[in-house]
């Protein structure tokens, strides 16, 4: 019986001093980063988070959303990181205390897509005449519907066009609700115009009959930024890991990674961290 008694307890103490072990039975280090469709969707972070996570032992898990629901979920506290596309909105969240500070990591840009034989003779032309001529001809156009960034940019085209689109919508408007791959395979088989992000479009393969059509314009210019969610707002928030995954992205390391990645020898993102 004392025998049994030692070894309980010896068992005991052991499991005891297991605990307090420094990493004794931890779980690997993480962080929640809310994003766009267009960042999972174009494979960046495929390309990006397994050096991230090779450098620093922390797992990056994305939730894939249109910038307004990544920004409402960073809101709930549901997020550590918030890495999105539409400037006006990722000021706002700064304003209303949700972020301290925002930062620059890359750009692309938009394009305006759709079908080669193009009913509404857009080709070429700017992108506020391409948007009157898409509602002029009531041609049919795709949108993502989803308070994404890229909803958010199209939306603000039609109004510096011009168009009122609550009163010009129609049937030739489908509203999908749904990022951007899924609605550029609705764009492909309906042959409608849509407006896409550059990187989502280069890793599309569906396209179909579709081609881009309208490039280059000044208001196609598309920023990405990255913001800590304000722990003061949310105790929960992983401020160590998650600054880690946000210095990383703007190190000259993080850049390269971004700049590196490719799709058929072109460049879908482009690093814009300011340095020093």
């Amino acid at each position: 019986m004392d025998f049994v008694r030692r070894s309980f307890l010896t068992l005991g103490l052991l499991a005891a001093f297991a605990t307090v072990l420094p990493g004794a039975h931890a779980e690997p280090a993480s962080i929640v980063v809310a994003s766009t469709t267009s960042t999972e969707q174009s494979g960046l972070f495929k390309h990006i988070l397994p050096l991230f996570q090779k450098k620093t032992g922390i797992e990056v898990k994305v939730v894939a959303l249109g910038t307004g629901q990544a920004l409402d979920a960073a809101r709930r506290g549901d997020a550590d990181v918030v890495l999105v596309h539409d400037r006006p909105a990722e000021d706002k969240f700064v304003t209303e205390g949700f972020a301290k500070g925002r930062q620059d990591v890359m750009y692309n840009d938009f394009v305006l897509i759709g079908p080669k034989d193009d009913p509404a003779g857009i080709r070429g032309g700017k992108v506020d005449e391409a948007f009157r001529k898409i509602a002029a001809a009531k041609a049919p156009f795709v949108s993502r519907g989803d308070r994404s960034g890229t909803h958010s940019a199209e939306l603000r085209s039609w109004k510096e066009a011009g168009v009122d689109l609550a009163a010009a919508k129609g049937e030739w408007y489908r509203d999908v609700g749904q990022g951007m791959g899924p609605a550029l395979n609705t764009a492909s088989s309906l042959g409608a115009y849509i407006l896409a992000d550059r990187g989502t479009w280069l890793s599309f393969k569906n396209r179909g009959d579709l081609t881009i059509l309208v490039e280059g314009d000044p208001r196609l210019f598309n920023p990405y930024g990255v913001m800590l969610v304000n722990p003061d707002k949310h105790p929960t928030v992983k401020v160590k890991e998650g600054q880690a995954f946000i210095d990383w992205l703007v190190s000259p390391e993080g850049q390269q990674a971004i700049a590196d990645y490719k799709i058929g020898g072109e460049q879908l993102f482009f690093p814009s961290a300011k340095k020093g």
